[in-house]
């Protein structure tokens, strides 16, 4: 059974960083893409970030390019989100995604809050 779980979600000031965590587990991911997205109430699940598992090759949205940056480590099965200059509108929950020709497989989402 595939599991995604998400850690490091917290309130912290604008200007500031985090580092979002998803671990991974259930099955071989090294064919897989994963992702982070984000959403907010009242609105839909936007991308963020992703990364091919195999190869590394990285896509971001417009609005994080610069500030976030999406890594893996697989002795860890783990997914990053390093998130740096960290803005009000980046408030949200993070969840990650995987997949292969789709994003098949989420997690619970942890909670980021930016505050002024």
């Amino acid at each position: 059974q595939v599991q995604l779980v998400e850690s490091g979600g917290e309130l912290v000031q604008a200007g500031g960083s985090l580092r979002l965590s998803c671990a991974a587990s259930g099955r071989t991911f090294t064919s897989y893409t994963m992702g982070w997205f984000r959403q907010t109430p009242g609105k839909e699940r936007e991308f963020v970030a992703s990364i091919k598992w195999n190869g590394g090759n990285t896509n971001y949205a417009d609005s994080v390019k610069g500030r976030f940056t999406i890594s893996a480590d697989n002795a860890k099965n783990t997914v990053y989100l390093q998130m740096n200059s960290l803005k009000l509108e980046d408030t949200a929950g993070y969840y990650c995604a995987a997949g292969i020709s789709s994003f098949r497989y989420w997690g619970q989402g942890t909670q980021v809050t930016v505050s002024s």
